[in-house]
């Protein structure tokens, strides 16, 4: 029997006959996925469910959806699909994370230019009858500094426009290695020296926490007088009533904002000031980037329903159900030994050794390596996995290699990872054992056998009495309970590690504390999805 699949938003009429042509059975019902009701009753019918944005995927709709295999999202944002949910229920969650990019990255030069001109104000004021040429002097383009905060795919396009257009580009972005700044023909800075210098700033950032109110009263503080600042990506990038004050001061010179802290935006600080030029998320508006994304997802979803192939899921590795009981416990470690070396390191990152020790190198390391990267870039990229890592690293710049080789240690197999940044290089290797938890068992070439626990405080230290029970009483007076210490050294009085894994994680208020500690080097939380 053929897959069905049910296209519940406004979808082109060209991805409808895409599944046709497949030999995939499709519903056209574009305003079904307004009434949750209808939907609710219906759904059960269905392998596969194409949406948009007004379709809302809720825990209760998947609990309902007893055949459904697969969810496709034209378009990159899933705030409206339940994924935990749809991941218990085996359901393949797929966006199409590229198919708008070069339309977000005109918008963002797009609203460069309007800014730097006071284009919608000018054009209010001469249609209104008025001819204010000396109140509307802009600025020119050419030859002044675009600062980009995140250089990915989009980030990357509108260096390239950037470039065209004889500005100096500079660019912040922690995975960007220096070869691939080089290829786009900008340079690569830090944060601060980005916003000493740059006359324009656009952001092309993901929202983590890590970049959550990136720009504030404090960084603005740091900028140019007359700076003018762009946001096409996510609302939380800028704290709106600080670049508010910052325009009624001066400080600021204006800004082009795509993306609200809250949307839709019914009222914003930003609202009403001089040369702040506001669009309703207007980013991936264009005809062809919904054309494309339609287009991508109907043949995502045909290729996974009829064949089993898997492009841009969110909640699942590239893994076939052969090999899914040998390499599913090592896929876990890869992510676990990535997100261990992502959330310690804060340089960027120019290459990747994975090299695989006995039973993982007789696997399927394409899936191992990928899911290592996942584990690596999600800190900075939450929404990054196993299919889309590998892309995001190359767009980076990170030289990724692989080493496999036959057993050589006591373990039956294990992985060891090693990161090469320009300023060190840092490793850590790990094992599953026949209950199917990972364990570390070196890190920074100290040997050592630590279980993975949710919450772990990371340290390093020179060994010497004491630092047990420093940590140790910083827990309990705190009331946090350690549910495993282990440590670590290299030589008697050398370098030493601990890992504690403990039963919550710990305040920043706490970690300021034992990062005071006078024996403690690095402390850092890390939190793992075990």
């Amino acid at each position: 029997m053929a897959p069905r699949v049910l296209v519940s938003d406004q979808l082109s009429p060209t991805a409808v006959q895409i599944f046709k042509d497949r030999g995939v059975e499709v519903d056209y019902l574009p305003d079904l996925g307004k009434d949750k009701d209808a939907l609710l009753a219906v759904i059960d019918q269905y392998d596969g469910l194409a949406i948009r944005s007004a379709t809302k995927v809720t825990e209760k709709l998947i609990a309902a959806a007893t055949k459904l295999k697969v969810v496709g999202r034209a378009g990159i944002g899933v705030d409206n699909v339940d994924i935990p949910a749809a991941s218990r229920k085996g359901i393949i969650v797929m966006n199409t994370p590229f198919g708008n990019s070069i339309t977000t990255a005109e918008h963002a030069i797009a609203l460069m230019f309007a800014v730097a001109r006071q284009l919608p104000a000018a054009d209010i004021s001469t249609q209104a009858g008025k001819w204010e040429k000396n109140r509307f002097m802009g600025v020119e383009i050419t030859g002044k500094v675009l600062g980009i905060i995140g250089c990915g795919n989009i980030g990357a396009i509108v260096a390239s426009r950037g470039v065209g257009l004889k500005m100096k580009v500079i660019a912040f972005d922690p995975f960007l290695s220096a070869d691939r700044a080089a290829q786009l023909g900008i340079e690569k800075v830090e944060l601060e020296t980005l916003f000493k210098r740059a006359d324009f700033i656009t952001l092309h950032t993901p929202m983590t926490e890590k970049t959550k109110g990136i720009i504030d009263a404090k960084a603005i503080a740091q900028m140019k007088d007359g700076v003018r600042i762009i946001n096409c990506a996510r609302g939380g990038l800028v704290v709106e009533k600080d670049l508010a004050e910052a325009i009624k001061s001066g400080k600021v010179a204006g800004a082009g904002v795509d993306v609200f802290e809250t949307e839709p935006a019914k009222d914003s600080p930003l609202f009403g000031l001089d040369n702040v030029v506001c669009t309703p998320h207007l980013g991936a508006s264009t005809e062809e980037a919904q054309e494309n994304v339609a287009l991508q997802v109907a043949e995502q979803m045909s290729d996974y329903l009829i064949s089993g192939a898997v492009q841009n899921a969110l909640n699942m590795p590239s893994i076939s159900a052969e090999e899914a009981p040998l390499l599913t416990p090592f896929v876990k470690l890869a992510e676990i030994l990535g997100s261990f070396v992502g959330q310690v390191t804060e340089d960027p990152i120019k290459a990747v050794e994975i090299v695989y020790d006995g039973a993982p190198g007789a696997m399927n390391t394409r899936a191992l390596t990928s899911a290592a990267l996942a584990g690596l870039l999600k800190p900075l990229m939450q929404s990054v996995n196993m299919v889309s890592a590998p892309l995001m690293a190359k767009e980076r710049g990170i030289i990724v290699s692989e080493v496999r080789r036959d057993k050589s240690g006591v373990f039956d197999g294990y992985i060891k990872l090693t990161v090469t940044t320009e300023k060190f290089s840092r490793s850590v290797a790990g094992t599953s054992f026949s209950d199917g938890k990972p364990r570390f068992i070196q890190i920074k070439d100290i040997n050592m056998e630590a279980e993975v626990g949710r919450h772990m405080l990371y340290t390093t230290n020179h060994d010497e009495p004491g630092v047990i029970g420093e940590l140790g009483t910083m827990c309990s007076k705190n009331n946090i309970n350690i549910a495993n210490f282990h440590l670590g050294r290299n030589t008697k009085g050398g370098d030493a590690i601990a890992m504690l894994y403990l039963d919550e994680p710990l305040e920043e208020a706490v970690m300021a504390e034992i990062r005071s500690l006078k024996k403690i080097g690095q402390a850092k939380l890390l939190s793992f999805d075990v």
